[in-house]
């Protein structure tokens, strides 16, 4: 169930979830052991007792990370299966899980735990504010929507036509259209213009085929058109 990434870093590709209007969307989440041993969850899926044992065997479960108001669904099970992690979430997540007592809100500067393994930034937007991390040892950059890949016939019927017209389906991961229209302040494309300056080999993203060569060249052909537009 845990796949390896990195160097450090390991994936889990969860269910299959329901979104708004039909759309079903793919799952993945991420493992990170910092420096001390202890691990950083990055937007968990669902958990299984088989991923419970793989995760407790790479270590202590010190912190659980909700990326995006729109990854936060399993956070209660994983609150209560590890009550010793210290729960973060980005903007608007702890309004969303009001039950679980939040160590942090998630903003452009990492938490002292994990500053010396990982860098962020919180990307604002008018979807769902989205911290994008950097994982120094494997060199990952870890988005959660802003990047979006699905394979052809994913959605059918009009929902394939949506997710064509919205640039969710493409030859790579890409930014949907929805996110271009919601990045236009000056402040997302300067996040952004950090992001490029990472040195990225591999990128991992919730919804999409993962980048594992010439990353960084990948990530200036996807961010590129959202920084410079008008």
């Amino acid at each position: 169930m845990l796949q390896p990434f990195g160097p450090e870093l390991w994936t889990v590709e969860g269910p299959v979830v329901d979104g708004m209007a039909g759309f079903r969307y793919p799952t993945r989440m991420a493992v990170i052991r910092l420096t001390d041993g202890g691990l950083f969850i990055w937007s968990p899926t669902a958990l299984s007792p088989e991923l419970r044992r793989e995760t407790e065997a790479l270590g202590p479960v010190r912190h659980i990370v909700a990326p995006n108001a729109l990854h936060h669904m399993s956070l209660p099970d994983w609150h209560t299966a590890f009550p010793q992690a210290l729960i973060h979430g980005a903007p608007g997540v702890n309004a969303k899980q009001p039950a679980i007592r939040f160590a942090s809100d998630l903003g452009g500067d990492p938490h002292l735990a994990w500053a010396g393994d990982i860098r962020q930034v919180l990307v604002p937007n008018k979807i769902a504010d989205e911290v994008v991390f950097f994982h120094r040892t494997s060199g990952t950059v870890i988005f959660t929507d802003l990047l979006q890949n699905f394979s052809r016939g994913w959605f059918t019927g009009w929902r394939g036509w949506v997710a064509r017209l919205d640039r969710m389906i493409g030859s790579e991961p890409q930014v949907p259209r929805k996110f271009r229209l919601a990045l236009r302040s000056a402040t997302s494309k300067e996040t952004l213009r950090q992001v490029l300056d990472w040195p990225a080999e591999r990128v991992l993203m919730a919804h999409g085929t993962p980048v594992s060569s010439n990353a960084a060249e990948f990530l200036k052909k996807a961010l590129h058109p959202v920084i410079v537009s008008n």
